[in-house]
């Protein structure tokens, strides 16, 4: 099987099998929390309804109208400033759900939005997190040759080290300005920074959602716009390194099953349509620096055998066709010059198989070797 298979065959392994203990840990983490939470809210829903007389039916239209309320506490959503701020989170795939259109005209335009969008934006941060990563590349290199290091070219552990402590700075600084501006935990600021930058984005926590941020507060709404936009390209930087590895890996296993099969293509026989293949070992690794080759013109006396040579490694010479009629003749073996073959020599001879075929044998000739068939 090949290397890509079993790559691709394990990978579908590790995924199932991480998901599968994600879903455990998260049980196991969550489950007996949301039970007690239910249950006081139950309680408290029960007691409000108690208290002030409240139908079941009152009660859900004023839990609706609390959380259809929730979005215009930052101000009105659909204005430039925060337009633009859902056209981001579109584009980037972030997705928070903050503000969603109710409009069909509306939500149509965000489907082609969307799909011409983010192939857009994912070309963009990928071409930025290249820039990045070249940047990096001359820092690292800058910073080994002034140190004298024996080697001052930047690995790719370099560049794995300088964009993860660089997206780490920008996450910490992220949500250290989003504490003080929202009035988060600093922990919680960290959670909502690396939630958007990875473009989860599940909406338990959105930036710009109150004291009409969005109307009032420019300046925050410029730097929430900057730090979503920079941030997602030096996350990019870091997933370039990270992804183009394995893809890296791939396309070597794929150029190496490709120069096999040109190789065994170029010691193929073609006879009249069959193929039959040789030793699938290179005739350049037999080959020596002056190699004279036997050009005949002819084999059979009424058939015309043609011979195509291309040029290897090494001034070798290697036979890449060969055509024989399928006819009754007299052959005519092609035997060394006179005086015998010169070292390093390609004789070629031919044979009868079982089936009557012609099919030529190739060698090279060497004093300390023999024949040495190919």
């Amino acid at each position: 099987m090949k290397k890509q298979n079993v790559r691709t065959i394990s990978l579908i392994v590790c995924t199932f099998t991480y998901l599968l203990i994600g879903a455990a840990v998260f049980d196991a983490l969550e489950s007996e929390t949301e039970k007690k939470r239910w249950k006081a809210l139950s309680a408290i829903e029960n007691v409000l309804i108690t208290r002030y007389n409240i139908s079941a039916e009152d009660f859900k239209v004023i839990e609706t109208v609390i959380m259809k309320s929730e979005p215009h506490k930052a101000g009105q959503q659909w204005k430039f400033s925060g337009a633009f701020y859902y056209a981001t989170t579109v584009l980037t795939t972030i997705g928070y759900g903050h503000s969603t259109p109710s409009t069909v005209s509306g939500k149509i335009f965000t489907m082609c939005y969307a799909a011409i969008g983010i192939p857009l934006g994912l070309v963009m941060f990928q071409s930025i997190g290249e820039r990045v990563n070249r940047l990096s590349s001359v820092i690292v290199h800058a910073v080994k040759t002034s140190f004298n290091c024996k080697k001052a070219i930047a690995s790719e552990v370099d560049l794995i080290l300088v964009v993860t402590t660089l997206s780490s700075l920008t996450i910490a600084g992220g949500a250290a300005a989003f504490s003080k501006f929202e009035g988060w935990s600093y922990f919680d600021s960290v959670y909502y920074c690396f939630i958007t930058l990875t473009t989860i984005g599940f909406g338990d926590m959105v930036a710009l959602q109150k004291d009409n941020a969005l109307n009032k507060k420019p300046e925050y709404v410029a730097f929430a716009l900057i730090f979503i936009l920079f941030g997602l390209a030096v996350v990019a930087a870091s997933l370039n390194l990270l992804v183009l590895r394995f893809v890296t890996m791939n396309t070597e296993d794929e150029k190496r099953d490709e120069a096999q099969a040109i190789q065994a293509l170029q010691i193929a026989v073609k006879l009249d349509g069959d193929i039959i293949t040789g030793n699938t070992d290179s005739v350049d690794e037999r080959c020596y620096e002056h190699i004279s080759v036997i050009n005949p013109m002819t084999v059979c006396h009424n058939c015309p055998t043609k011979f195509d040579m291309t040029e290897g490694g090494n001034g070798c010479f290697i036979e890449t066709s060969y055509r024989y009629p399928l006819m009754d003749c007299e052959m005519t073996q092609l035997r060394s010059p006179a005086g015998g073959p010169e070292p390093g020599q390609r004789m070629h001879d031919f044979e009868t198989d079982d089936d009557g075929l012609i099919r030529p044998l190739r060698y090279d000739f060497h004093p300390s070797r023999g024949r040495a068939s190919v």
